[in-house]
């Protein structure tokens, strides 16, 4: 008898932004379901999952640099509404999709495909949870993620504080699952180099990753950008490099309304200090020191032992995100780094955030996949979904979220929803790229004219 063709597992990916597009695919990636079971593949056969990806129409759509430089390959890619997502849905079967979303986005998906898998028996598993450190709106973010099969806590401590909340509402807490920020990886850091070792070793390299809203202030980002060009005057031999998330014109997860880019315009920074663009990964393989307020890149940079920062010097503050690291060893301010300070992480807190570069990175999606694995081949397919919001326990608050969405309370499209049956034609295209820009351009230029002027 021939053996036969291992079925191939199909994955779907919705996504808002750039950074929760990177989060989404390379979660996918990380836990997708192996070939059926019913069709066991040959010896060392292997069965790549098909990724189509979903990119919801809003003011954070990625542009084509961006989603080149996250670096995921899909096997589709399109720009949609909510609702014509939820068609896609309706039309199509998939093994495995994640929702990397807002929470309110979440939210209403969640309602939105328990309406169109209503008649169905078998649905895809559906699979949730945050692009990096979980700071603000613990509360309410979770409880807007509730719902889904699986909600992934990027660490042990993440999903303590996940079931937490779960369990003192009243809420399932067994969709909480354990894994880790699946963006980690590359080679450990093997010390300084020293340029007058050898001639042509790259020089000590200082990073700093910049954040698109934190901190929000022009006071304070002038501040940070001005300590960090003096620290490149203070070290000509050093390279300083101000890594930018985005450029001028372009969005991301979180609304930038003052870039570095603008504030350095009117500084004279030495040769040594440069912008730098791209994959944050590739920024890390050259850095001997990174320097941050919060970002998710001093994660990345402990897991790979790189000597990380944690600046203190506009306080130690919820509204920064900085007060997460409390306790790992890495908070430090300025002053304290141009004295020649070197923080030591905390191993204890390390490990707990998931980020130890111990091994055990190696395994941390194992119980996903073993989690996902048991709902596939579960007998009579999945039940319905179930948020914990509904428009009984949340009547003054979900229907708003739907609305958003163009949604009702019972999940179905809104009569006269946006939901175009095809692709949007040159001057559909035109017009929405033109109101984007338009958004882009006031979040940026005239909302901060018009604080401004509201201070006088």
């Amino acid at each position: 008898m021939p053996v036969s063709t291992p079925k191939r597992p199909r994955i779907a990916v919705l996504a808002d932004s750039d950074t929760r597009w990177k989060w989404g695919a390379l979660t996918a990636d990380r836990i997708a379901p192996g070939p059926s079971m019913e069709t066991a593949p040959r010896e060392g056969a292997q069965v790549r999952p098909r990724l189509d990806g979903f990119l919801l129409r809003g003011r954070a759509t990625p542009t084509p640099r961006q989603l080149e430089e996250v670096g995921v390959r899909a096997d589709s890619l399109r720009e949609v509404t909510a609702v014509e997502f939820l068609r896609a849905m309706a039309e199509e079967s998939y093994d495995l999709l994640v929702l990397s979303l807002v929470g309110g986005g979440v939210q209403a998906m969640l309602h939105g495909l328990k309406h169109v898998w209503q008649d169905r028996t078998a649905r895809p598993v559906v699979v949730t949870g945050y692009v990096g450190v979980v700071y603000e709106k613990l509360a309410d973010g979770l409880l807007l993620r509730h719902g889904a099969d699986l909600v992934l806590a990027n660490s042990r401590q993440d999903a303590d504080r996940f079931r937490a909340v779960y369990e003192g509402v009243g809420a399932d807490a067994s969709a909480v699952t354990e894994v880790a920020l699946p963006f980690l990886g590359g080679a450990p850091y093997e010390g300084e180099h020293d340029p007058s070792a050898q001639q042509g070793r790259r020089p000590y390299t200082v990073v700093f990753a910049a954040q698109p809203s934190v901190p929000e202030s022009r006071k304070d980002r002038t501040y940070l950008l001005n300590r960090l060009v003096q620290h490149a005057r203070r070290h000509p031999e050093r390279e300083v490099l101000l890594k930018l998330r985005s450029k001028p014109g372009e969005h991301t997860t979180h609304i930038e309304e003052l870039p570095y880019q603008k504030l350095v315009q009117r500084l004279d920074p030495p040769a040594n200090f440069r912008l730098v663009y791209g994959n944050m990964g590739e920024v890390l393989d050259r850095t001997d020191l990174l320097v941050t307020v919060s970002s998710t890149a001093a994660l990345e940079s402990l897991h790979r032992r790189i000597p990380t920062v944690v600046l203190s010097d506009l306080g130690i503050r919820e509204s920064l995100g900085n007060h997460h690291f409390v306790g790992s060893g890495c908070l430090a301010s300025w002053d304290q780094l141009d004295a020649g300070h070197r923080p030591v992480p905390d191993e204890e807190w390390v490990a707990r955030q998931g980020v130890a570069a111990d091994g055990s990175y190696d395994s941390a999606f194992d119980a996903a996949r073993e989690r996902i694995a048991e709902l596939l081949d579960r007998p009579g397919g999945l039940p319905p979904l179930t948020p914990y919001y509904t428009p009984v326990t949340a009547p003054g608050y979900l229907p708003g979220i739907l609305a958003r969405h163009h949604l009702g309370p019972d999940g179905a499209p809104l009569p006269g929803a946006p939901a175009a049956d095809k692709d949007p034609g040159p001057v559909r295209q035109i017009v929405r790229r033109a109101a984007r820009g338009a958004y882009r351009h006031g979040v940026q230029r005239v909302a901060p004219v018009i604080r401004r002027m509201g201070e006088l």
